[in-house]
């Protein structure tokens, strides 16, 4: 039978005693390309903003192409790392275990492991096409042997399902005993295809590879209406839940699992064949989505002068096809400064940072999520 417990950590219960670890799923580093194509489909139902963007668009000297163009997180490899796993023993008093999951791609885990030899799994966020959308799965802990090459054949799926088709490549990450499938933020619908549709083809994804799937993810940068959801597409399904904090800021993960384990290998084992689960949001999740969305910005356009050099200011960490209309190239190497209009909105979201805004949208709690927990602060839910 499964498992599932849910706690929240503002009601102050001492709900880590009796465990050994807690483990953070789903984070991002640098090695991330998180694509721009967010932008013109944002501004698509705003006709004013839509209109702004497409006059910019158009007195740009380069043709703007937002399907090519993407940005990477602040935080190298050794500093995501370092900012999970401190949470996790600052906060829990348990042993940290994390599990980089950069978009299709191990270079974050494998840079660590060769530079400072620290555990760190081998993991990833897998981008998976299907009928019209896309769907990301957190794949973690591949064996070090084949990992390169497990990357190789994701990646080839992910550039051209036709070739590579999914059912060999889940089934062959099911059949390995220590490697997590996760079904990461499944009802996020990604492509806009409509609440209807997007439910239409998960329900058909799931009745081909439910089978190969371990676990149904509750997202730290998720609503608590999608979080509940997500609840009840696992329970549905008969899956675990799990966490996955979906980090790209410098705020570390707002949902961690616990677990009695000392390493992933463990730990998957929990999830895998015991199915028990203890999933915690932290803090930050209690905060509007609103004000954590803002801050997450704002680490992501922040300068930071210890970084290494060419990653410091925000258009170093923002990649678009040069004058060639080949090469993909920083914003700062087309540019000798920002235009004035970025250096505008950018002054203004400065805002954000300031803790008396902060606080008041705190108080007026427009988007602070109704979790609607038991008063014992966890609820245990045989799913």
């Amino acid at each position: 039978m499964i498992k599932s417990k849910l706690s929240c950590f503002w009601n102050k219960t001492d709900f880590s005693a009796g465990y050994r670890s807690a483990v953070s799923l789903h984070s991002h580093t640098n090695n991330s390309k998180e694509s721009l194509i967010f932008i013109p489909q944002f501004t698509h139902n705003w006709p004013v903003l839509d209109w702004a963007l497409q006059r910019k668009c158009k007195l740009a000297k380069i043709p703007v192409d937002f399907s090519r163009a993407y940005w990477t997180p602040p935080l190298t490899p050794e500093r995501a790392y370092d900012v999970e796993k401190s949470q996790i023993e600052d906060a829990l008093g348990v042993a940290g275990i994390v599990s980089l999951t950069d978009h299709d791609t191990i270079d974050a885990p494998v840079s660590l492991r060769m530079t400072d030899a620290r555990p760190v799994p081998l993991s990833l966020e897998w981008t998976v096409p299907f009928e019209g959308t896309i769907y990301h799965f957190g794949i973690h802990n591949l064996p070090a042997r084949s990992a390169r090459e497990i990357m190789a054949r994701l990646a080839a799926h992910t550039n051209c399902p036709s070739e590579t088709p999914f059912i060999d490549l889940i089934s062959m990450l099911h059949g390995i005993p220590d490697v997590l499938i996760v079904f990461n933020h499944p009802l996020w619908d990604l492509c806009n295809l409509g609440p209807k549709r997007h439910r239409e083809i998960l329900g058909k994804f799931l009745l081909q590879y439910s089978s190969y799937i371990h676990a149904i993810e509750l997202n730290g940068m998720r609503s608590w209406k999608e979080n509940k959801e997500a609840m009840k597409l696992a329970e549905s399904w008969e899956l675990p839940i799990i966490s996955g904090g979906d980090r790209h800021g410098c705020e570390p993960s707002a949902a961690l699992n616990l677990t009695a384990a000392d390493t992933l290998s463990e730990f998957v084992q929990e999830i895998r064949i015991d199915q028990l689960s203890h999933v915690v949001f932290m803090p930050q999740y209690s905060e509007p989505r609103a004000v954590r969305t803002a801050h997450c910005l704002m680490d992501v356009i922040r300068f930071y002068p210890d970084a290494p050099l060419g990653s410091r200011r925000w258009d170093d960490r923002v990649f678009h096809p040069g004058l060639d209309g080949a090469a993909i190239c920083p914003l700062s190497a087309l540019w000798r400064t920002p235009p004035d209009f970025l250096k505008r909105i950018f002054g203004g979201l400065l805002l954000w940072e300031n803790s008396a805004t902060r606080r008041s949208l705190r108080r007026a709690g427009t988007a602070r999520p109704d979790l609607r927990l038991s008063s014992n602060t966890s609820r245990e839910a045989a799913l």
